[in-house]
């Protein structure tokens, strides 16, 4: 236990996640520079219908998400939280920034190069943009926020993001993000809704091997950070989705019995023929659920906003 206090949190959730049985790793390590780069890749495959389905819905709706955002002539802050590479968000920025909407958009993500990056394509795809950028964690940023101004703001989470929390997971970020979200505040939540496995499986488990490149990513930083061994290509990526539920759930399965030693942590690892490592979850939603969450964690719904296949909403909440 001493050792494991004086390990990085990185170190001890590795730790935990891998001698746990069954093993499993936390999806937000999955977002190192590397990781933020392929999961751009993910984002331009045919596949991948979320981000077509959230182009579709800023490019259709982006007039009204304006007159919604804007409260009369008062000025406001456009936090996105996982900011990345800024592709869709730009519709509405571009949008906001022809009809001169007094607002800063603010880029809160946990990769410094992201950030460095976006705001570089800002300045010059949109010099007039006011723009803020912080790096870390949602929650720390979000409560820098409330003490830098007292400006309403537009919190957005999209890509479907909330899918990724396990169900206390998911519970415990929305009741720390409606502590930190003010009275009069909104939240736009992007969340991805229940359709048939092919469609969901070609998405997860792509022909391109980018979702195998992003889980097996986790790996290569283990590898990088906690100085381990692992062999990346004795383990396969594979994808589950159940209908009834709507949880996707991918793992990386180990091809043989073999050890993988982690310096940082002293440790090896074992690992049986066919074991598997449990990476990330992606839930899908119903719009029953969607109401119940708003309303649990103290929002009402203002708007479902969604494209034209019903694959996909951005829910519109505003805190009561």
């Amino acid at each position: 236990m001493e050792q494991l206090t004086k390990l990085s949190t990185f170190a001890q959730d590795t730790m935990k996640g891998l001698t746990a049985n069954p093993k499993y790793l936390l999806p937000k390590y999955f977002y190192d520079d590397n990781g933020s780069r392929i999961f751009q890749d993910i984002m331009q495959m045919p596949e991948y219908y979320l981000t077509d389905c959230e182009f579709e819905i800023f490019t259709q709706y982006k007039s009204e998400m304006k007159d919604l955002f804007v409260n009369g002539n008062a000025p406001f802050e456009l936090v996105e939280l996982g900011s990345g590479d800024g592709l869709k968000t730009k519709i509405l920025l571009d949008h906001f920034v022809e009809h001169q909407v007094d607002f800063q958009y603010v880029a809160v993500d946990i990769s410094r190069q992201a950030n460095e990056n976006l705001d570089k394509k800002l300045q010059v795809e949109l010099p007039e943009l006011k723009t803020k950028f912080k790096t870390g964690d949602y929650f720390k940023m979000m409560n820098e926020l409330n003490h830098d101004s007292d400006h309403n703001k537009v919190f957005l989470f999209l890509g479907s993001n909330i899918g990724n929390f396990r169900e206390h997971e998911c519970h415990q970020f929305l009741r720390q993000l409606s502590g930190l979200i003010q009275p009069n505040d909104k939240l736009l939540i992007g969340f991805d809704l229940k359709k048939p496995k092919d469609i969901i499986l070609q998405a997860y488990d792509d022909p391109h091997g980018h979702t195998r490149a992003f889980n097996m990513n986790h790996l290569v930083r283990i590898n990088k950070e906690l100085d381990a061994n692992f062999d990346i290509e004795s383990f396969r990526h594979v994808a589950h989705y159940n209908e009834d539920s709507g949880e996707t759930k991918s793992f990386l399965i180990s091809t043989k019995v073999q050890s993988v030693y982690i310096g940082a942590l002293e440790k090896n690892i074992h690992f049986q023929k066919d074991e598997a490592i449990y990476m990330e979850l992606s839930q899908k939603f119903d719009l029953e659920t969607i109401h119940q969450l708003a309303q649990k964690y103290g929002f009402k719904v203002e708007k479902n906003f969604t494209d034209g296949r019903n694959y996909f909403v951005d829910s519109l909440w505003s805190k009561r």
